[in-house]
C-alpha cells in the first residue's frame, strides 16, 4: 500500500520582499514618472491653488482688503442672479447644441456608412468643419455668414427677393435678432462632425451576420434600425453625448466673439461670465469659486464618460 504524503511546506518570503514581477512591473513605470509630474505641476497645482483663492474675499481695486472668507465665495455664486442666469443659459446652450449635433450627426453617419462614389472625399468634407479652430469658425459665422451687409444669409434672402422679381429684402442683423440660436448653429456646425465619427465607427462595428439575418427575415429597414441598430448604437449615443456635454459647457471662444454675451446677457453662459468676473469686476475669489463649481461638474461628466468608454472597451475584448 503507497502512503500519499503532502507536499513540503515552502517559507513564506521574508518582510519586505518584492516579487520579480513586481519589480519588473515598477520598473516599467520609472518612465512615466516625468509625465506624472508635469501632469501635476500644470493641473493640479493650478487647482489647489485656485481652491485657495476661492475662500479668500479678494478684489484687485482693492489690494490691501484681503481677507479669508471660508464658503461665502460659493454661497455668492449659488444665490447671484447673473451667474444663475449664466447656469440657465449653459445649459440651454449646451443641450440645444449636443442634441442637434448628436441628431444630424446620426443621419451623417448613416449615409457614410453606405457605398457610393466619392465616399472618402465627402467623408474628408464632412469632417473639415471639426478641424476648424474656435475663434477662427466664431470669425466666420460672425462675419462672413451673420454679416447684415455683406453676410451669406442677407445675401441669399436678397438673391430670392430678386429671383420673384421684388427689391432686395429686409435687412436682418441675425446675431441682434437671434443671438442664442446664432451662437448654437455655429456649434453645431462645429462639433457635428465629431458626433459622426463616434456614430459611423459604431454603425461600422455592427455584426453583418445580425443584419443579414434580419433582411433574410423580411424585416424593413425602419424596423431593423429600431430593433437593431439603435440598441448597438446605445453606447455610442451615450459616449458622444457625454464627451460633447463636457466639451460644450466649457464654450467660450463662440460667445466671446459671436455675441460678447448680449445682447442683454442673453448668451452669457458660465465660461463667460467668470471671464466677466475676473477680469471686468476683478472679483478673484468670486470667479475661482465659480470656476471649481464648473470644475467639479465636467469631473461628475466625465467620470460618466470614462465608465461608458470603459464598457465599451469591455464590449470589444469580449467578442
Amino acid at each position: 500500500m503507497t502512503t500519499l504524503t503532502a507536499p513540503p511546506k515552502t517559507a513564506p518570503p521574508p518582510a519586505g520582499h518584492r516579487s520579480p514581477s513586481g519589480v519588473s512591473k515598477w520598473r516599467r513605470r520609472i518612465p512615466l514618472l516625468p509625465a506624472l509630474i508635469f501632469t501635476i505641476v500644470v493641473t493640479q497645482l493650478p487647482f489647489v491653488a485656485t481652491l485657495v483663492i476661492s475662500t479668500f474675499q479678494w478684489n484687485i481695486l482693492r489690494p490691501g482688503d484681503r481677507h479669508f472668507t471660508g464658503l461665502s465665495n460659493y454661497a455668492f455664486v449659488f444665490t447671484d442672479e447673473r451667474l444663475r442666469a449664466a447656469v440657465l443659459n449653459t445649459v440651454v446652450l449646451t443641450a440645444s447644441v449636443v442634441l442637434i449635433s448628436v441628431l444630424l450627426g446620426l443621419g451623417l453617419a448613416m449615409l457614410l456608412d453606405r457605398r457610393f462614389i466619392g465616399r472618402g472625399l465627402a467623408r474628408t468634407l464632412l469632417i473639415a468643419p471639426f478641424l476648424v479652430m474656435p475663434v477662427a469658425a466664431s470669425l466666420l459665422w460672425k462675419h462672413a455668414i451673420y454679416n447684415p451687409d455683406y453676410g451669406l444669409l442677407n445675401g441669399t434672402l436678397n438673391a430670392v427677393y430678386r429671383l420673384f422679381g421684388a427689391s432686395n429684402g429686409p435687412t436682418v442683423d441675425w446675431i441682434s435678432s437671434y443671438p442664442m440660436p446664432a451662437v448654437v448653429v455655429s456649434l453645431v456646425w462645429q462639433w457635428t462632425p465629431f458626433m459622426m465619427l463616434i456614430l459611423l465607427a459604431g454603425l461600422q462595428s455592427q455584426p453583418g451576420d445580425v443584419l443579414e439575418a434580419a433582411r433574410m427575415d423580411g424585416a424593413g429597414a425602419m424596423a431593423t434600425f429600431r430593433y437593431i441598430t439603435l440598441p448597438h448604437l446605445r453606447q455610442y449615443l451615450e459616449l458622444g453625448i457625454l464627451l460633447g456635454t463636457i466639451y460644450v459647457v466649457q464654450t467660450f471662444d463662440a460667445v466671446y466673439t459671436i455675441t460678447q454675451g448680449g445682447p442683454g446677457s442673453q448668451t452669457t453662459n458660465l465660461p463667460y461670465e467668470i471671464y466677466l468676473t475676473m477680469f471686468r469686476k476683478y472679483e478673484y475669489g468670486q470667479a475661482a469659486a465659480a470656476g471649481v463649481v464648473v470644475v467639479l461638474g465636467s469631473i461628475v461628466i466625465a467620470t460618466f464618460a470614462l465608465r461608458t468608454i470603459a464598457s465599451l472597451f469591455r464590449e470589444e475584448v469580449s467578442r
